[in-house]
């Protein structure tokens, strides 16, 4: 074996053993809900937009924040049908907890994208908050 083949071997493994360390983090997600997007929201732009590619019903929506407080002002909701659903909505949800349940329908809708507008709190040097969004799917045995 040529010392190039060697080299290019030795390389392989190493790279091959780095890469086995996740830089993904692992989030447990409660039985029935979905995580349908998440976002790094920023301080300049405080409007933001989740098109959700699931092809569930949900009953309800949920917001978690992390790293950051987030005040959430306003939520839009479109259905795939170009229904619209504008709960009314003002919260602040402290890091590392969620937002109350909002409903949508009890027989399940399905949602095409999410729209909302926020305001981080803190500084930017103190880093920026993650949003995750979560839906509860729709449930035909139990008729929810």
């Amino acid at each position: 074996m040529s010392l190039l083949a060697k080299l290019f071997s030795v390389v392989l493994c190493i790279s091959a053993l780095a890469s086995c360390g996740s830089s993904r983090r692992t989030i447990a997600i409660e039985e029935g809900w979905e995580l349908l997007g998440e976002l790094k929201v920023d301080f300049v732009r405080d409007k933001d937009e989740i098109d959700v590619k699931a092809g569930n019903r949900f009953t309800a929506l949920r917001f978690r924040v992390e790293d950051r407080e987030v005040r959430l002002n306003d939520l839009n909701i479109t259905y795939t049908n170009g229904d619209k659903l504008e709960p009314n909505v003002d919260v602040t949800i402290p890091a590392g907890q969620y937002s109350r349940d909002i409903e949508l329908s009890a027989e399940g809708r399905y949602i095409d994208k999410i729209s909302f507008t926020y305001r981080t709190t803190g500084s930017l040097l103190k880093g920026r908050a993650n949003v995750l969004v979560f839906g509860k799917r729709y449930d035909p045995r139990l008729g929810y």
